[in-house]
């Protein structure tokens, strides 16, 4: 939880002024959670009120707390945003966009194996991104983050995605930033976003590496810093004190709900 809402406000201030490069201040004063951290802590909150972990609740959920988070930082994307505001009859619109991805997070750290972690993340992702493209950068987020945060190894992880997924993480961050540019699908962010993980040292250095390569960068890092927390196992205080000064109290009770009711407290008990 705090790792994709780190993500997502560090990033907040670089989606649309990309940087290349990892020495940047990563909070400023206009550094803010975005519509990324809104939906995934509605995707929490599903998990968290419905056992049967329904479509129908899901759709509840995400509808019900984007009402009460209309105008996040940077907006809801236009499909999106059409679905969530302007409509009764809501269908999914065969969308491949990052968004499958981005929301999540909440689900690999809710499962006991990693088959129930990748059906409950096609769940997630298909009320709207029913699309093959949506549906597997929904699972593969969420098994990389089970599978971080039950030990396994790096390799392990790049192993599992690239064999079953066909994602291709044989590439550096050093390789992709010069070129990467602003994308919204799951099959040029989530890649990348896993890449900065792998190539990462810590907590911070993922955050950094994944603003660094550019692209639509709270997305992208919210997803690096989901993966990066769940593996690392510790985030530096003073980035949890100033999350905890720009995130709602309905943010910090669902946070709370996942401490107590999933493996989330297995790192913050």
């Amino acid at each position: 939880m705090y790792g994709a809402i780190i993500g997502d406000t560090t990033g907040s201030i670089y989606e649309f002024n990309n940087v290349k490069r990892t020495d940047i201040p990563l909070f400023t004063d206009r550094s803010d959670y975005t519509d990324d951290s809104v939906i995934t802590m509605a995707v929490a909150n599903w998990l968290l009120t419905d056992p049967s972990h329904s479509p129908k609740a899901l759709e509840e959920s995400i509808v019900g707390i984007a009402h009460d988070f209309k105008n996040p930082m940077g907006g809801y994307g236009g499909s999106f945003f059409r679905w969530l505001f302007t409509t009764k009859e809501r269908a999914p619109y065969n969308s491949w966009g990052n968004g499958s991805a981005m929301r999540v997070s909440p689900v690999g750290w809710f499962f006991d194996t990693l088959e129930e972690t990748e059906r409950i993340a096609q769940i997630s992702a298909e009320i709207t991104h029913n699309h093959p493209e949506g549906i597997k950068g929904a699972q593969v987020t969420a098994a990389a983050i089970f599978m971080a945060r039950t030990n396994h190894s790096k390799e392990e992880i790049k192993k599992y995605i690239e064999e079953r997924y066909q994602y291709d993480l044989h590439r550096t961050c050093d390789e992709i930033r010069p070129d990467y540019r602003f994308n919204e699908s799951c099959q040029e962010t989530v890649p990348e976003a896993i890449i900065a993980f792998l190539d990462s040292s810590d907590f911070e250095n993922a955050i950094r590496l994944g603003i660094s390569l550019g692209g639509d960068s709270d997305t992208l890092t919210c997803i690096t810093g989901a993966i990066a927390e769940a593996y690392y196992k510790s985030i530096p205080a003073y980035m949890i004190d100033e999350i905890n000064k720009r995130i709602p109290d309905r943010f910090k009770e669902i946070i709370k709900g996942m401490i107590e009711k999933s493996h989330y407290k297995e790192i913050w008990k």
